[in-house]
């Protein structure tokens, strides 16, 4: 089944201008280009040549590289918080809403990797700081209003419900960020069940309740695939293991000069 499409319906002509089309055009043409070459690399001149517009109209609607940047950010929000609306109108449970809400985030961007890097990588530089704080707090402020009424209705214990928004969506993006950059990862869904169990182990939801196992067990996909540990973390590992084995060696041979 190829993956879900995160363009926005096709402009009924009859209701929209000639201006609004070219615009629409504009952003998948971006969109197309940016994920191809990366922000750094893309060019204004392609993007036009992408888009069958002039360079004058292209920067009719857009002034610079960075304000189509922008715009194309703002937009892949809205339409992944559309998805994400969509999937947790379904559920009347709060905890069951947070639940797909995550759910389909990393099926979004599992669908859309060269989506997911833009959005996540490409465009976490200066120039794109505020406005991406401000679609951060969005999505944190969207899980937040699910956890407040868990906590009203007693399903998990009083907590800072933002704080927790905040948390819960700087995991997701790291999972997603590592899972970007590591070479032949498994598909990013197979980290869900695991991610779950830890999100919601921390905010003490009944296990229960949302069908959570109390341990990993060998067969789990997150038990399959962990997320590689950073290269540092795995050296330092190595180093405690190879330390702690010459440091035995050692004290046997100590312990066997004492017997002698």
């Amino acid at each position: 089944m190829p993956p879900e499409s995160l363009t926005e319906p096709a402009l009924d002509p009859a209701d929209a201008g000639k201006g609004a089309r070219r615009r629409e055009r504009i952003l998948e043409a971006a969109l197309e280009v940016f994920s191809r070459r990366g922000y750094g690399d893309a060019g204004m001149e392609e993007i036009a040549t992408e888009s069958a517009t002039s360079k004058g109209g292209l920067y009719f609607h857009f002034a610079s590289k960075q304000a189509l940047f922008g715009a194309l950010l703002e937009r892949t929000a809205g339409l992944l918080m559309s998805r994400l609306e969509a999937a947790a109108a379904n559920e009347s449970d709060p905890l069951r809403r947070a639940d797909a809400a995550i759910e389909r985030a990393l099926d979004v961007f599992g669908s859309h990797r060269r989506l997911a890097r833009l959005f996540l990588i490409d465009a976490h530089t200066r120039d794109f700081a505020p406005r991406l704080l401000a679609i951060r707090a969005h999505f944190a402020a969207r899980l937040a209003r699910d956890l407040d009424d868990a906590v009203s209705q007693r399903l998990i214990p009083p907590c800072d419900t933002r704080l927790a928004g905040q948390l819960w969506l700087g995991a997701v993006s790291e999972v997603v960020v590592q899972w970007l950059m590591t070479p032949g990862a498994p598909p990013l869904e197979s980290y869900y069940p695991e991610l779950r169990r830890l999100l919601w182990n921390g905010l003490g939801a009944p296990p229960a309740r949302l069908g959570l196992p109390g341990a990993t067990t060998p067969g789990h996909p997150a038990a399959r695939h962990p997320t590689p540990a950073p290269p540092s973390l795995q050296t330092a590992t190595r180093g405690t293991k190879h330390g702690t084995k010459h440091g035995a060696k050692r004290g046997a041979r100590g312990r066997g000069r004492g017997r002698k």
